[in-house]
């Protein structure tokens, strides 16, 4: 058996051997196989959202970026990100005293905590609070209170939209403490490189620093995606502090080259991350 993601005149099949997980919530449809060469593949809505061959990449990523671009980062807000593979990276972090996490869609973590525990232990840390709600609700009703706010959502034409809107974006720079750093979920610059220039846009309007960083994960359409990162405190296109060597030792993809690399796109690619 195979399956397919079609999207955008891009198309990535994988081999699948059992289908373990079939549901279709409010909010989207879940499924979840196991696979000949990727572990276990979860999609929402027919896009690929993870494997556990490549999961980390994409996770350590999002989460060490801004967590690193931060001097002391304590109060860690995770929008989306039902699979718990964010909340487990950030849980990484001794300093982090608070993890408030706020997904739309409890099926999420139910299928995640039955198929995917390497990814769902993040729910495991008792720093985490869970919200389920909607993320763009959730961060107008909060004020001056994380040092961090990652935004782990779906594509633009599912029930992740309004994170992809400048409002949300405002609504997020007043949730955060002073100096504090956003992460946000941001397309591939191959597939779809419009909302790469408007998250771009809306990040560089709104923060004194930001970045676009490429993350390179083969079982996403195209191989890679990327991370939009903003803050008023520092140039979040590079660590504010020493990886502490306890916390290297547990990572596979994340270095402080990469986080100063990532943020360096080949030729084409720079007028949709940069001014005009």
């Amino acid at each position: 058996m195979w399956v397919t993601e079609a999207m955008n005149g891009f198309g990535l099949t994988v081999e699948v051997t059992e289908h373990l997980c079939h549901r279709v919530t409010p909010y989207q449809t879940i499924d979840i196989y196991e696979t000949t060469k990727v572990g276990r593949l979860m999609l929402l809505d027919g896009i690929i959202q993870l494997t556990e061959y490549d999961e980390f990449a994409y996770q350590e990523m999002m989460a060490h970026v801004p967590l690193m671009a931060h001097p002391a980062p304590e109060n860690v807000l995770v929008i989306g990100g039902g699979d718990g593979g964010v909340l487990r990276e950030v849980a990484r972090h001794t300093g982090v005293r608070r993890i408030d996490q706020c997904e739309i869609d409890a099926a999420v973590i139910e299928c995640a905590k039955q198929y995917l525990p390497s990814l769902a232990c993040g729910y495991d840390d008792p720093r985490v609070c869970v919200h389920i709600g909607d993320g763009s609700e959730f961060v107008r009703s909060h004020e001056n209170e994380y040092d961090v706010i990652i935004v782990d959502s779906t594509d633009p034409g599912g029930p992740g939209a309004p994170l992809f809107g400048e409002e949300f974006y405002r609504n997020m720079k007043r949730a955060l403490r002073p100096g504090g750093v956003i992460a946000s979920q941001a397309e591939s610059i191959y597939l779809l490189p419009e909302v790469v220039r408007h998250l771009s846009d809306v990040t560089r309007k709104l923060f004194r620093y930001s970045g676009y960083g490429a993350i390179m994960v083969p079982t996403y359409p195209t191989g890679m995606i990327g991370v939009c990162v903003g803050s008023d405190g520092g140039d979040v296109r590079v660590p504010a502090r020493e990886l502490p060597p306890v916390l290297a030792e547990q990572l596979r993809y994340y270095t402080p080259e990469v986080h100063r690399g990532c943020f360096l796109l080949p030729k084409f690619a720079r007028p949709l991350t940069e001014k005009a």
